[in-house]
């Protein structure tokens, strides 16, 4: 039984899903995996399924009925982790944009340096970011600066999508009040444990686009993060001490 599990939310990532959990599961630390697919038309449940009867006690699916957002699949992921003893709880991507290989760091860095979360970050030394056109590494390197401005947090990386939470972060913040369902779900995630003093550290990772599939960012998710720091920021002042 493994301590540690990797949360993979999925829509139509057929051509990714297999060789992302075969690469997880190549690891020398063990990760369980639990993949949560949103009915994807391309069958990416079924795949996995046929995973599930080479690596059964590793691979789990958690299957929804529609697709909802990033953040329900995350949160649904997170409580059905819990359910279980899981102590460190991984958001990752399907489609490699995160390195497999990264996981370990994350993990050392909240199982051996104490921190509560781990995020694997684009921007702490710089920006690595690969095969991203120069419109989307702005866009994305000055929202992170916009949401630190606004929220405080001494994050270099706000949006990143990377990140292992140790159990205690997600017992502790009340998952049913979080609001953002898109890009700022990960920011909103971040400030929940930042307002309730947990350490966040920041791990350098190397974040490379994705080579398959269809990228699922859209106009109305980056308005979501934008608008939604503001209203995060204020409702925060009025929060229970």
């Amino acid at each position: 039984m493994s301590d540690t599990i990797v949360i993979i939310p999925t829509f139509n990532e057929i051509e990714n899903i297999e060789a992302i959990i075969r690469a997880v599961f190549s690891q020398e630390k063990m990760f369980h995996v639990l993949v949560v697919d949103d009915n994807s038309p391309d069958l990416t449940a079924k795949k996995v399924k046929e995973l599930q009867q080479e690596f059964p006690q590793q691979l789990h699916l958690l299957q929804r009925e529609e697709k909802t957002g990033l953040g329900t699949a995350y949160i649904a992921g997170f409580k059905w982790c819990l359910a279980r003893d899981y102590a460190y709880i991984f958001e990752m991507d399907a489609d490699f944009s995160h390195n497999p290989n990264d996981l370990i760091h994350l993990y050392n860095a909240c199982h051996l340096q104490q921190a509560d979360i781990a995020v694997g970050s684009r921007y702490v030394t710089g920006v690595n970011v690969v095969n991203w056109p120069m419109s989307r590494i702005l866009l994305s390197y000055f929202a992170s600066k916009y949401v630190r401005l606004i929220t405080r947090m001494k994050l270099h990386d706000t949006t990143a999508g990377f990140v292992c939470y140790k159990r205690q972060v997600l017992e502790t913040i009340d998952l049913n009040s979080i609001k953002f369902v898109g890009y700022a779900f990960q920011i909103e995630m971040k400030f929940k444990a930042y307002l309730k003093e947990f350490k966040i550290v920041e791990v350098p990772v190397i974040f490379t686009d994705r080579s398959k599939g269809k990228s699922k960012m859209s106009g109305g998710i980056i308005s979501e993060a934008i608008l939604g720091v503001i209203s995060m920021k204020i409702n925060s002042f009025f929060r229970k001490k």
